[in-house]
């Protein structure tokens, strides 16, 4: 997939993937568990893909196999863990204001790679993080008189890390492993995984077949749940994997921050929410400075590197080397 061509399915992606905080609230205040509407998001959509999957595995069973720590990880943690933290933090949150603690992920890239190789970013990138923490705290708006659900804060950033490992996951380069096998699998993985942990009690699986509101109007339940699944999730992770592979996970994650400007603007429309002005203020200062920090990895990254720039060496590793390279030495 040629560099701009990525570039619109990353775009396309992230304005899909912005409707999901909608559908979820308006599933989760008509009594909806968070772990019942993750749950039956994540099966919905794998079931939806699982014929397309087939097709592309063209009876290579052994690929899954191959590929089982991908799979597994991009299940339990891409999926799993952070469609589960992003909806509990909506619970709390204002869908706007959840999404951006989500998309502090990028911040949380740079700060992995600068501990793990111990190479101090540059003074764009300084700014940039400095930038996001504090849009951080005026998006949780510590002066106001109501007191700052922390506990929604907390399940914000656990969505983030999750987020962490979506980018790294389905950046890495894989030939073997076509996008939606990926995509299927890992959403039938983490469905398991929280079908189990349902099953046990850890986490309630509460429905309710009732009316939800959507844009102002009544509609039955199962348009909001349609609406997770097919669009907000089977859709939207086909395309934010092959936007990933196309780009890498640097430039993905750049171009996926329109999701909180798409989300913003789906919740406005679907639900009539809208984060206060300074909290909106916050969101522009995460933004501003999480377009710093990627924009300081691209000016010296080549737009083909996947998983890990090049500034980040390893030891007996060319400076020059691509990413794809290092990641295989540091395997080894």
């Amino acid at each position: 997939m040629k560099p701009l061509t990525g570039i619109g399915v990353a775009l396309v992606s992230a304005i899909i993937f912005g409707t999901s905080g909608s559908f979820a609230k308006s599933l989760l205040e008509a009594g909806w568990s968070t772990g019942a509407a993750v749950t039956w998001r994540m099966a919905g959509a794998g079931l939806v893909l699982l014929i397309p999957a087939i097709v592309a595995l063209h009876g290579r069973w052994r690929i899954l196999l191959a590929n089982w720590r991908p799979i597994l990880l991009f299940g339990a943690f891409g999926v799993a863990t952070c469609q589960l933290a992003y909806f509990r933090a909506v619970e709390r949150l204002s869908v706007g204001v959840a999404l951006m603690l989500e998309y502090l992920a990028p911040v949380m890239i740079v700060l992995i790679l600068w501990i793990q190789y111990r190479k101090a970013p540059r003074a764009m990138t300084i700014i940039g993080t400095i930038l996001a923490f504090g849009g951080l705290v005026l998006v949780l708006n510590l002066g106001a008189s109501e007191r700052v659900d922390f506990i929604g804060v907390l399940w914000g950033l656990v969505a983030a890390v999750g987020l962490v490992v979506y980018f790294f996951v389905t950046a890495k380069e894989n030939d073997t492993l076509p996008p939606i096998v990926l995509a299927t699998a890992g959403l039938l993985v983490g469905a398991a995984i929280m079908a189990v942990a349902g099953l046990f009690g850890i986490i309630p699986m509460k429905t309710s077949f009732v009316d939800i509101t959507l844009a102002g109007a009544v509609v039955p339940w199962w348009v909001g749940l349609l609406g997770l699944i097919l669009i907000s999730t089977a859709f939207a992770y086909v395309t934010g994997i092959m936007a990933s592979r196309a780009l890498g996970s640097k430039v993905a994650s750049f171009v996926s921050l329109f999701e909180v400007v798409a989300a913003v603007l789906w919740a406005w429309l679907f639900l009539g929410e809208l984060p206060l002005p300074i909290q909106l203020l916050g969101g522009l200062l995460i933004f501003a400075g999480v377009v710093l920090v990627r924009w300081d990895e691209l000016r010296t990254v080549p737009v083909d590197d996947h998983v890990l720039p090049s500034d980040y060496p390893i030891p007996g590793v060319p400076a020059e080397t691509g990413a794809i390279e290092i990641v295989r030495a540091a395997e080894q």
